[in-house]
């Protein structure tokens, strides 16, 4: 039997995830590198917190539950840090990302909710969201860690990240919308 405390893992990812929400928002070079490296460290462990529980015999209802629960809170974290940096990301596209990652969640817990199983289907899911967050806070990092630079034309102009919160407001949402669709047509006529 595995000795690892799976509650203990889904809590470091959680002050990973915090620490990188808190170091995207104070931005620059060293403290986006820091954001880059805690993405990397939340991801990992996110990934891990789940089926280290199964190894060690400690899967439940509510373990499951807390993992939703600190995802959810991890997600705002990281992507508010960038959304309320104005060097990064203007406030309105940071806003319109989390409502696309939070409603992209919300869809997925409400079909289980009505009794159409959990939803995690859709063409942007959060593992999606990390390795995409990563690539582009290092874009970020390469290219103008102080901001500054945008790229694009007119209203279409955005830094790199983001450009990258701009995918998440648009494909969160669009994969919101898919699995709404997906649990409405699971209803019987």
């Amino acid at each position: 039997m595995l000795r690892v405390n799976p509650n203990l893992v889904s809590w470091i990812a959680f002050l990973a995830a915090v620490g990188a929400g808190i170091s995207f928002f104070l931005g620059g070079g060293v403290f986006l590198g820091l954001a880059l490296l805690l993405v990397l460290v939340n991801s990992y462990l996110d990934a891990l917190d789940g089926k280290i529980a199964k190894l060690a015999g400690k899967a439940s209802a509510r373990g499951d539950f807390v993992d939703h629960v600190f995802d959810r809170y991890a997600d705002v974290f990281m992507l508010g840090g960038i959304a309320f940096n104005a060097m990064y990301c203007r406030l309105e596209v940071g806003t319109l990302a989390l409502l696309g990652v939070l409603l992209t969640s919300y869809m997925g817990t409400q079909a289980q909710a009505v009794g159409q199983g959990r939803a995690y289907g859709g063409v942007l899911g959060r593992a999606d969201r990390l390795v995409l967050l990563f690539l582009g806070g290092l874009i970020q990092l390469t290219v103008a860690p102080s901001g500054g630079v945008a790229f694009g034309m007119g209203l279409l102009r955005f830094g790199p990240l983001e450009w990258f919160m701009l995918v998440f407001a648009v494909l969160g949402n669009a994969t919101a919308v898919q699995r709404a669709v997906k649990t409405w047509r699971g209803f019987s006529a």
